[in-house]
C-alpha cells in the first residue's frame, strides 16, 4: 500500500534524532520526504556507530524512505534551489537554533512569500521565543527543566537518565508530527500554510499529565519515590536471584490478589493500595523477598499464564522475540544497499494496509541530480553547482 499520507511531499533540514524521527514516521506513512543535508557538515548520525556494511544502523533506520539531496545552503544558488524546490514540497521541517535559516534566506516568511500554503515546522530546545531561545540543550537539560527528572529516579541516588531520548522523540518527534498533520487539515480547510513551532521542553513539560495537574491545581509537588507511579507503591521493578528483573504494575485488587497467590503470600494482598506509604515500604519489602527465591525463568513461567499485570524486563532482543511483538510485525526487513537489514517497522497499523519499507537510509547527495533534473537544470549547470560547492 501506498501509505495514507501518499499527498505530502516534505523536505527534511533537520539532522540527529528530533527532527528524522518525525520524517521517518511521515515517510512510513506514504509521504514523499527529500532531506536536504549539508555536504560541508555531516549529519553526526551517519557516523554514528554500530555500522552495518559501512552504514550506520542508526542513520539505515531514521533515514528509511527518505530522499536525499546535498545542498550547501550558505550558497545562494543552494538558497535558490530550495525556493524553487518550495513550489512543489509545501511542507518543510527544521531544527536549527532560531534565525538561522533566516540567515540563510530560506526561513519562514522568504518562503511564504513564494508559496503562502507552505507548512513550516521549527523543532527547537526551548522554542521561537523566551529568553532560552538561542541557549543550547540536549534531551537530560529538557528533562530537567521540564520537572519530569525531579520526580524520576530513586531517592537514595537522585535524578536517573532514561534509556530513551523522551524529550527529543515523545517531545520534539510526536508532537511535531501531530502540528504538522494538524496544519495539513487546517490548510484543507483555509487554503492557509503557517509556521509551527516546537519546544521539546514545552512538550515534555505537557507530559508531566497526572503529576503536572496535581501541582499546578493543587499545589501537590511529586518527589522521587513519592507518588503510586514512580516507586512510591509496591508498583515497582524487582529483582530475581540471578539478577534479572520483574516488572510489577498489580495496582487493581484483582490483580494484585493474583500476584500475592503466585508468589506463595497470599495475605500480602490485604494490604492494598489505601495502606500508609510505611505499609506499602513494608509491602515492597516482602514483595523484594519474594522474588529474590527463585530465578527469572522461574517467575516467566509463573506468571505466562497468570492476568497480574505482571511481566519480565525484556532485552531488546528479547522484546523483538517476544510472541507478542512477533505476531503483531514490529521488526521488518529493509532493503539497505544490496542488503536486506531487520528494523523496528511503523508501530501503526491502518485498516488499509501498511505502506512498504522501500529502503533504508540512502547516501548524501544520492538523489541530487534527479532532483535537480526534474526541476530544469542541465547536466552542465548541475556540474558548475558541484564545482562551485553549492551541491553535494
Amino acid at each position: 500500500m501506498p501509505g495514507p499520507l501518499e499527498s505530502l511531499k516534505i523536505l527534511d533540514f533537520s539532522t540527529l534524532l528530533p527532527g528524522p524521527f518525525a520524517s521517518l514516521m511521515l515517510a512510513d506513512m506514504g509521504a514523499e520526504v527529500l532531506r536536504v543535508e549539508s555536504p560541508e557538515r555531516v549529519d553526526l548520525v551517519r557516523m554514528l556507530p554500530p555500522h552495518v556494511n559501512g552504514v550506520s544502523t542508526s542513520h539505515a533506520y531514521l533515514n528509511r524512505n527518505k530522499g536525499s539531496i546535498g545542498l550547501n545552503l550558505k550558497a545562494r544558488e543552494a538558497q535558490a534551489i530550495v525556493r524553487g524546490l518550495i513550489a512543489e514540497y509545501d511542507i518543510l521541517i527544521e531544527q536549527f537554533r532560531p534565525g538561522v535559516m533566516d540567515k540563510l534566506g530560506v526561513g519562514y516568511e522568504a518562503l511564504k512569500a513564494i508559496n503562502p500554503r507552505l507548512i513550516y515546522v521549527s523543532i527547537t530546545g526551548y522554542g521561537q521565543t523566551g529568553p532560552y531561545r538561542d541557549r543550547a540543550g540536549h534531551d537530560i537539560n529538557y528533562l530537567a527543566l521540564s520537572g519530569l527528572a525531579s520526580y524520576t529516579g530513586r531517592r537514595d541516588d537522585g535524578p536517573v537518565p532514561p534509556g530513551m531520548q523522551v524529550a527529543d522523540v515523545a517531545g520534539g518527534s510526536l508532537h511535531a508530527v501531530a502540528g504538522l498533520l494538524a496544519a495539513v487539515v487546517h490548510r484543507e480547510r483555509t487554503g492557509e500554510g503557517q509556521h509551527v513551532d516546537i519546544s521539546m521542553t514545552d512538550c515534555v513539560f505537557s507530559l508531566n499529565a497526572m503529576a503536572g495537574a496535581a501541582c499546578l491545581a493543587a499545589e501537590v509537588e511529586p518527589e522521587l519515590e513519592g507518588t503510586m507511579l514512580n516507586g512510591g507503591s509496591f508498583y515497582d521493578y524487582y529483582r530475581t536471584r540471578d539478577g534479572r528483573w520483574m516488572a510489577v504494575g498489580s495496582l487493581e485488587p484483582q490483580f494484585l490478589k493474583a500476584l500475592c497467590e503466585t508468589l506463595g503470600r497470599p495475605e500480602l494482598a490485604a494490604t492494598g493500595l489505601s495502606a500508609s506509604k510505611s505499609d506499602q515500604q513494608k509491602l515492597k519489602a516482602e514483595l523484594t523477598t519474594a522474588f529474590l527465591q527463585h530465578d527469572f525463568s522461574h517467575w516467566c513461567e509463573q506468571f505466562a499464564g497468570v492476568d497480574a499485570c505482571v511481566e519480565p524486563v525484556l532485552s531488546l532482543k528479547e522484546a523483538a522475540r517476544h510472541p507478542q511483538l512477533v505476531a503483531r510485525g514490529v521488526v521488518q526487513q529493509v532493503p539497505v544497499g544490496d542488503v536486506m537489514q531487520p528494523q523496528m517497522a511503523c508501530p501503526i497499523v491502518f485498516g488499509s494496509g501498511a505502506s512498504i519499507p522501500r529502503h533504508g537510509g540512502k547516501a548524501l547527495g544520492e538523489d541530487s541530480e534527479r532532483i535537480l533534473l526534474g526541476m530544469g537544470l542541465t547536466p552542465e549547470e548541475i556540474a558548475a553547482l558541484r564545482a562551485a560547492r553549492a551541491v553535494g
